[in-house]
Formats: structure tokens, sequence, C-alpha cells
């Protein structure tokens, strides 16, 4: 190797060593972004919702009237006008809407992840899968319509005092929304179950059904979680859909009763949309309870992405 040869071979390994730099900078501040955004996010509904309550308020200097932590933890009534700020109101329609999305999310959506990995033959999956991820990309508006132009008059065959506005309606609505995530994720970890398992399985005198259900579900069974609070965390943050089914009539209902389904209510995410788009004067009290209520969403939210990545490992499976 003569001196051109070796002059050549540093100038291209400078060329690849800034080449490199600079692309693991790129990659580094995107990632730094994304951290900053969700730093960000954070102080501004702490900031925000420090000054709602007085125990904190007078720390920040804020001045003007504030509310209890206390009574907000555990107020059940949610009257602006009085200020009342009762969030266990809200919360008890969040948390209803949940289970009854994910009563009919979760067993349809792990049935179909079944039939698509299990029974569906690769040229049916092929359609079948990219259709229900089409269900995902239906604005959530048009669902909320959907709800009250017809899941609401077919209720009303069965539940003759069901009102125009009602939790059922937009439990139902929303696990139609959150059926592909369940599927779509499931499949997903039930496809990565190998092979040499069924066929041990079928060995063994098993038939499809059997190992489906007994060998390829809990073998997958971390996807298959996590699917699940990734679907219940979409739920709980719906916006659009459950402020039109659900209607906005702040009462306190009891998550234990069925009954409490047929009435109308307002969930956390509908009494944001509401207070911003209502009379609320900028800085008042009305208007500093969006971000505690943004706040107390925010930690629900993240305390089900803790769990479900403790349960992701608990039962992972590595092959």
């Amino acid at each position: 190797m003569n001196g051109s040869d070796i002059q050549t071979d540093l100038t291209r390994n400078t060329e690849n060593s800034a080449s490199e730099l600079l692309m693991r900078s790129f990659f580094f501040l995107c990632a730094s972004l994304s951290i900053l955004t969700t730093l960000s996010i954070i102080v501004l509904l702490v900031t925000e919702a420090a000054k709602f309550f007085e125990l904190t308020a007078s720390l920040l200097g804020v001045e003007g009237p504030t509310a209890s932590i206390v009574e907000f933890l555990t107020g059940k009534e949610w009257i602006i006008n009085n200020e009342q700020f009762g969030v266990l109101t809200l919360v008890s329609a969040t948390l209803m809407i949940t289970i009854g999305s994910a009563a009919i999310a979760m067993p349809l959506g792990v049935a179909t992840a079944i039939y698509l990995s299990e029974y569906a033959r690769p040229q049916l999956r092929a359609v079948l899968k990219p259709a229900l991820e089409v269900l995902a990309g239906i604005p959530t508006v048009v669902y909320g319509f959907f709800a009250v132009i017809y899941i609401t008059p077919a209720l009303e065959i069965v539940f003759p005092d069901i009102g125009t506005f009602n939790l059922l309606s937009a439990s139902i609505v929303v696990g139609i929304m959150i059926i592909p995530m369940v599927a779509s994720i499931s499949e997903d970890a039930m496809s990565a179950v190998p092979d040499e398992l069924r066929q041990a399985g079928y060995g063994m005198g098993a038939t499809k059904f059997d190992v489906s259900t007994g060998i390829v579900v809990p073998a997958a069974l971390s996807g298959i979680f996590s699917s699940f609070i990734l679907a219940l965390s979409r739920a709980i943050g719906e916006t659009m859909a459950v402020t039109i089914a659900a209607g906005a009539q702040a009462n306190y209902l009891n998550p234990l009763d069925p009954a409490s389904y047929l009435e109308g209510a307002l969930p956390m995410t509908a009494a944001m949309v509401s207070l911003l788009t209502g009379d609320t004067t900028g800085g008042g009290l009305a208007y500093r309870s969006l971000f505690a209520i943004g706040l107390t969403l925010f930690v629900i939210t993240l305390t089900m992405n803790i769990v479900s990545d403790l349960i992701a490992r608990h039962y992972r499976e590595e092959y």
C-alpha cells in the first residue's frame, strides 16, 4: 500500500467519522426534544395546578380564590358556579367508561388476535389486519356522532328509560375504538411465539383450540397485558367521542351499579373541553381547575403505564 492509498483511507475514515458524529448528534437532538417536551408538559401541569390549591398557591404568591386539595380529591359535587370542585364526580364517569369499554374490547380484541394469528390464512390475514386497523384512523368525533345517532336509539329498544346522552353508549363506542389496538398488539405478540411450541402441542395430540388457548396465549401474555393497559390508557384519555356520547351533566355515579350506565355524566376529558370552550375567565379558579383535572388524569395514565411495564416484565418470555 503506497502513501496515496493510505491518505485516501485516512480521508475516507475522517469523512465517515464526521458523518457518524452528525447523525449521532441529530438522533440525540430528537431524543432530547421528546424528553424536553414531556418535562415541559409536566412542569406546566404541576405549576398551574399548584395555583389552584390553597396549600400550594400561597407558596407561589398567587392571590385570589383557591380550592382545598382534600375537597378536590374527595368531593362528589362538580358545580363551577358555586366553586364546588369534587373531582370524584369526573373520575367516576371516566372509570365507568373505561370499565365498560374494557369489557367490550378485551375479549373481542383477544379473540380477533387469536383468529388472525392461528386460524386465518396468510392471504386473508393480509387483508383483515389492515382493514381492522382502519378503525383506528377514523376521527373520534365521527365515533361520537355514531354513538348518538345509531347506538343510543338501538339501546332504547332494550332500555326505554335510557337518556339521549348516557355512559353505556359512550362505553360501547370507546370499546369499538380500542379493539384495533388490543387486536393488533396481541396478534403481534402471538405471532412472535415460536412455532416449535405449537408443534410440540400438536405432537401431544392437542387440537388447534387447545394450542391457541393453552400454549400461544399464555406464551404471549406479556404482550396481551401491554395491549390491555395501552388500550385502557387510550380509553381514559378519549375526548371527543365521550364528550358527544356521555353528555355534560356532572353527576356522581356508582361504578358498581349497572343502572348508572343508563345515565349521562361528565368524564374528565369532557370537563376539560367544557372549561376550555365555555365562558371561563382565563386565570380564574375555574380556569385553573382545568390543570388540576389534567394533572389528575396524567397521574392515572402514568400509573397505568408503569403497571403495564411491570406486568410485561413479569410475564415476558424469552425464546
